[in-house]
């Protein structure tokens, strides 16, 4: 009999090595590698594979498939995430910060599946069932037919199963689940792959839907093994900061729907509600013309979203080393614009500070917030208010050259149906919509001028 082989497993990528070492070579982790046993046998295949199995169906790709059935989870903020809702067979992994609201979310839809006549089986690896309970009617979902349990090993929850599999089954977290097959301790790399493994299977053969809740690490990336990713059909990402209302519902991964969809909620005290117009969320009052603040018209898969950008320069004496701080936005971009500004349009702002902000917490990354940007730093500097019925996107260039941008004509709909009469920014090709006028620049130099009053 073959002596089992050592090998160390990094708990936060799951990279192996034959030795330990203190720092993991493929992610830079340091003390992750942890001693497993393994119960491989190196052996050499003397077979031909190219006999004796069983031939399989191929299936052209013109066949005529029907389409996977869903089942909505009364939450349709959730459902848009998912691409329509749940697909029965299918396994999902949600992450997100401790408290950001994965648990409160997943119950809420539990709740309201069971009370719509599905079966549900929520399994709490982290809490009791009277804690899930005790939530459950703090959210007013005290009566919903949720059938609860308490429990870690993937086998006795499983057996459990087995006789009536539920329609959705929901368990938090991955993590804590812990399977007899393999050694180990629950949340290192090989049991998280090997409890997935097995759910994910009872997932396929029984035709329930399986949501998994998975950790995070502190750079905010799902915990355990990549794999894990690999192995379920959809990957969600729960993000928002748990000082502001908002939180938002990400696909990073979706094998029955798009990943360019998001969900929008905000914490209340009876739960998440969702949020039909995320573009009020993070709009504040404008009733005031104040410098320094644009409107930018992003948009996040087929839904745009109103936000405001805050900018504010403060001039140093000479000698100081200026400061340039970001919140919101791409540290690198923001060198780039400041950059364009001074070389292409004569501003200096190498004597000031400057800050820049996205209100409510949003995070953009969509690179046709370029001209709002722009337009909220000169605002700033020159202390020259922008019209606050005006809108401002498009993309700038090294050259200073507007450029134009996806979805330019959603994104005139949108804010013309919040009251914006004004856009800035490249010429829409169907033109802006009816109450709305657009002032199209060619470059970021006619912009400044535009704002400064030179023409």
């Amino acid at each position: 009999m073959a002596k089992p082989q050592k090998r160390y497993v990094c708990q936060a990528c799951g990279g192996v090595a034959t030795r330990w070492q203190g720092q993991c070579a493929d992610c830079g982790e340091w003390n992750s590698m942890i001693e497993e046993a393994s119960n491989v046998t190196v052996f050499s295949a003397k077979h031909d594979l190219r006999t004796g199995g069983r031939a399989i169906t191929l299936v052209g790709l013109d066949a005529d498939i029907p389409l996977p059935k869903r089942w909505t989870t009364g939450i349709a903020e959730f459902d848009r995430a998912l691409g329509g809702g749940l697909v029965p067979g299918s396994a999902t992994l949600i992450g997100g910060d401790p408290g950001i609201g994965k648990s409160t979310l997943l119950l809420q839809a539990s709740a309201r599946m069971a009370m719509a006549g599905q079966p549900v089986a929520y399994i709490s690896g982290e809490e009791a069932a009277d804690q899930v309970r005790l939530r459950a009617r703090r959210l007013g979902l005290g009566q919903a037919p949720v059938q609860l349990a308490s429990a870690t090993s993937v086998r006795d929850i499983l057996t459990t199963l087995e006789k009536a599999p539920p329609s959705l089954l929901v368990i938090d977290s991955i993590q804590t689940m812990h399977s007899d097959l393999i050694e180990g301790a629950p949340g290192t790399v090989s049991q998280v792959r090997a409890s997935a493994q097995e759910l994910i299977r009872f997932a396929k053969e029984r035709g329930t839907a399986v949501v998994l809740v998975g950790h995070v690490t502190k750079d905010g990336s799902i915990a355990g093994p990549r794999v894990l990713e690999h192995m379920v059909d959809t990957v969600l990402s729960f993000e928002g900061e748990r000082s502001h209302q908002y939180r938002i519902l990400r696909a990073a991964k979706n094998r029955f729907g798009g990943t360019d969809e998001i969900g929008v909620f905000a914490m209340a005290e009876a739960g998440l509600d969702e949020v039909a117009n995320p573009s009020t969320l993070f709009l504040t009052d404008r009733g005031e013309e104040m410098s320094g603040a644009t409107v930018f018209p992003a948009i996040e898969g087929t839904r745009p979203v109103l936000v405001e950008i805050q900018a504010l320069i403060v001039r140093l004496q000479s000698g100081a080393t200026p400061r340039r701080a970001v919140v919101g936005w791409d540290s690198g971009r923001l060198a780039m614009i400041l950059a364009v500004l001074e070389a292409r349009c004569g501003l200096s702002f190498s004597t000031a500070e400057v800050y820049l902000n996205i209100s409510g917490g949003y995070r953009v990354s969509d690179p046709a917030a370029d001209l709002a940007v722009a337009a909220a730093l000169v605002s700033a500097l020159a202390e020259r208010p922008v019209p606050t019925d005006c809108i401002a996107f498009g993309e700038v260039a090294l050259s200073g050259e507007v450029r134009s941008v996806a979805h330019a004509n959603l994104r005139l709909k949108e804010a013309a149906k919040l009251g914006f009469a004004k856009a800035w920014g490249p010429k829409a090709k169907d033109g802006p919509p009816a109450g709305m006028r657009q002032e199209s620049f060619a470059s970021l130099g006619a912009l400044v001028d535009h704002i400064l009053g030179r023409r």
